[in-house]
């Protein structure tokens, strides 16, 4: 058995209790941390507080060398652990089709997502976002100004009055550093094509103190959020009672907002 568990959102303890005691039964686990991270904790935390040894597989482990992870999954159980939610990278979807196409069964136990998370702190309604986007380095895409597929998604779930999460980079799996994309630089890089546009920053979702600040994306390139991680958001049409809760939870204009 092969079994993908969703840790949650920040620390060793966001995890579901099913999770756990999927993790704590398993004979062994592995985990990668280049798609996401609980930046709450470490893997030595993890470790100690399941009571658990657990193998951290680069991007090269899990995509090219998944070899002995599925090996084991035909004797043993394995845990395989991500942040937030599994399932929501297609790295996890294609490592569990490899288990299937070698007859392994597969579970999945899932745990708190980035986007529910945002949904909830900041009030605006689940239904009404549309597609997502992640808003790359500028190093990494390599051309000037926003890329097509950041600018395309922003301007499309305008029209159709719904909200946009934008997801902001993280380069987990370098070498010399760790590198997390800040919202006031997010909202920088954004601001060069949507001066005026309002944003809702939503940092360190799932910790004990998330912070919640809406503003022009011009106004939040000048602030601080403090530590990772961090998204942003752009509200399409707001219902009068997203426009309430942007107000009082997030300090936005309400006269800045489409409201219908």
């Amino acid at each position: 058995m092969l079994t993908f568990i969703g840790l949650g959102l920040y620390d060793e303890r966001s995890i579901t209790v099913e999770g756990q005691e999927a993790l704590r039964n398993a004979d062994r686990a592995y985990a990668e941390f280049y798609t996401s991270k609980l930046i709450g904790t470490s893997v030595d935390d993890l470790e100690d507080y399941h009571d658990v040894t657990i193998e951290v597989r680069d991007r090269a482990g899990v995509e090219q060398h998944p070899d002995d992870v599925l090996d084991a999954a035909e004797t043993e159980d394995v845990a395989f652990l991500t942040a937030g939610d599994t399932m929501i990278s297609t790295t996890h979807v294609d490592l569990r089709l490899r288990a299937h196409e070698r007859g392994i069964d597969t579970r999945v136990i899932h745990g708190v997502t980035a986007q529910t998370a945002t949904s909830s702190l900041t009030g605006l309604q689940n239904y009404r976002f549309g597609t997502a986007t992640t808003l790359p380095f500028p190093y990494a895409h390599g051309a000037d100004g926003l890329p097509a597929s950041v600018t395309n998604t922003i301007d499309e779930n305008r029209a159709d009055g719904l909200h946009t999460v934008v997801y902001l980079d993280i380069k987990a799996d370098r070498e010399d550093r760790e590198e997390y994309m800040t919202a006031d630089v997010g909202a920088e890089l954004l601001a060069a094509e949507y001066p005026d546009l309002v944003g809702v920053v939503v940092a360190r979702a799932g910790s004990p103190e998330p912070l919640v600040e809406a503003g022009t994306m011009t106004d939040l390139a000048d602030r601080e959020f403090g530590d990772p991680l961090h998204l942003l958001v752009i509200p399409g049409e707001c219902h009068l009672l997203e426009a309430d809760a942007l107000v009082e939870l997030a300090g936005a204009d309400r006269d800045a907002l489409d409201v219908v």
